[in-house]
């Protein structure tokens, strides 16, 4: 940690960095900075630096409001915006209350207790999410989004303004030092995705924060407006975050068995029989808007029913092909989450419901061979295929009797989330939405 710290104290004096932004997360996954100057920057490291807590989403109450932000050496990188003369670099904070102790209220500390959890059982848990995102030409919620291009899956578009977006923001994410994998076209028009490469999960939740502010940052520059809400036009797919996880175990990949018919060991199983068992538990976690249940709806390639699958994508746990001699590949596809989750939170759930079907043995049900979204309600209940929950409101009744949720999240975040989101649900339903008014209004 010294030698980081000093790597980082070397780099902004040689680079003349006049500002270092820590960022940190609300329990909502909103993003937020403090800049400190370069003389501030050894004690920031060495004690944190103070703020009023009570002024952030779900941190602080009034009465215990002082908080340390103290930041993390291993993710400093310098901001790609801004000219030679305004050189600014960024942290990722941990929060910390006045004692030195973690606060309950950081998510980023949330998931670091998660996996603490999981190291003390031998496993580092590697994911890598698959990020589908919107461009339109405004972002004014008065008026109708206008798309930007009008393509498909996988559609070449070499002349449009959001291909050269996309290709500014590879070459931004890479500046950052964050690897892509895979990007293109998705079915919607003016939908994308650009797929990260694998990591573990505190790095990974950091380089999605970092993500969608580069993706948003870009598209202002151009004039235009990037959204990760979940569903922004109805009639086509919305956004998922569909993320890949495995659990290794040193350097060998723990959900690997040669001899197993799918090549998932008793690990593997296990893992998938606990998202199996807990999804409907974790759902408000992983799509935590009103809007987040438009898009989990049949018809629209995002999973609406618990079930697992090789190639199946009506499910909501798939299993990829691996290549051959890739043992080291062998993971899990999860389908449900969607890009405006908190990330460091959604990670702490899916590992919570993870391990505890390895520790407890859970059994993993039979594949899901048949398209589920065909099937009717009588054949689901007979294969015991139950639905995730169909709106934010039965998502947070089914977390609030979660001890699983409970303890992943702690009493602190748990409390205030459910307040929070049951506060959006009650002015969703308050509202009369134009649909109604459209439907009912002539004949009623």
């Amino acid at each position: 940690m010294e030698r980081q710290q000093d790597y980082v104290l070397r780099t902004v004096e040689e680079r003349g960095v006049r500002l270092i932004r820590l960022w940190f997360t609300d329990v909502l996954g909103q993003l937020k900075s403090v800049a400190i100057s370069p003389a501030e920057l050894e004690n920031a490291f060495e004690e944190g630096m103070h703020f009023d807590g009570s002024a952030i989403d779900g941190f602080s109450r009034v009465q215990e409001s002082d908080v340390l932000a103290k930041p993390d050496p291993n993710t400093f990188e310098l901001l790609p915006w801004g000219d030679a003369t305004d050189v600014s670099g960024r942290m990722f904070c941990d929060i910390l209350s006045h004692d030195g102790n973690p606060f309950e209220g950081d998510p980023r500390q949330v998931l670091k207790r998660n996996l603490d959890r999981a190291h003390s059982r031998g496993f580092n848990f590697m994911v890598a999410p698959e990020m589908e995102f919107f461009y339109f030409r405004n972002g004014d919620a008065s008026t109708p989004l206008e798309a930007l291009d009008s393509g498909s899956y996988f559609d070449l578009t070499t002349a449009d303004v959001a291909s050269d977006l996309r290709k500014r923001t590879l070459l931004v994410l890479e500046h950052m030092g964050i690897p892509v994998e895979y990007s293109f076209h998705e079915d919607a028009p003016s939908q994308h995705e650009i797929d990260l490469r694998y990591t573990d999960a505190l790095s990974m939740a950091d380089n999605v924060m970092t993500f969608r502010l580069v993706v948003r940052e870009i598209a202002l520059e151009q004039g235009a407006y990037a959204t990760f809400m979940p569903k922004p036009l109805a009639g086509v797919q919305g956004s998922g975050m569909h993320t890949h996880l495995s659990l290794f175990e040193g350097d060998e990949n723990a959900f690997h068995d040669p001899g197993d018919q799918y090549g998932l060991s008793k690990v593997a199983r296990g893992f998938i029989a606990g998202l199996m068992h807990h999804a409907p538990e974790i759902t408000a976690v992983t799509n935590q808007l009103v809007n987040s249940y438009k898009r989990l709806i049949a018809g629209y390639e995002a999973p609406v029913y618990v079930t697992w699958a090789r190639n199946n994508r009506s499910a909501l746990i798939r299993i990829p092909v691996t290549k051959r001699g890739k043992q080291s590949s062998t993971r899990i596809e999860y389908r449900a989450p969607d890009p405006a989750c908190n990330p460091y939170l959604a990670y702490s759930v899916i590992l919570a419901a993870g391990l505890k079907g390895i520790e407890d043995g859970y059994e993993l049900p039979n594949e899901s061979l048949a398209n589920v979204f065909e099937m009717t309600a009588s054949e689901r209940a007979a294969e015991g295929i139950r639905p995730l929950p169909q709106s934010l409101s039965d998502a947070l009744d089914v977390m609030e009797q979660s001890e699983l949720v409970a303890e992943a999240l702690g009493e602190h975040i748990f409390e205030w989330f459910l307040r929070n989101k049951r506060s959006e649900w009650f002015d969703y339903k308050a509202q009369v939405t134009q649909f109604e008014l459209d439907r009912y209004l002539p004949t009623w």
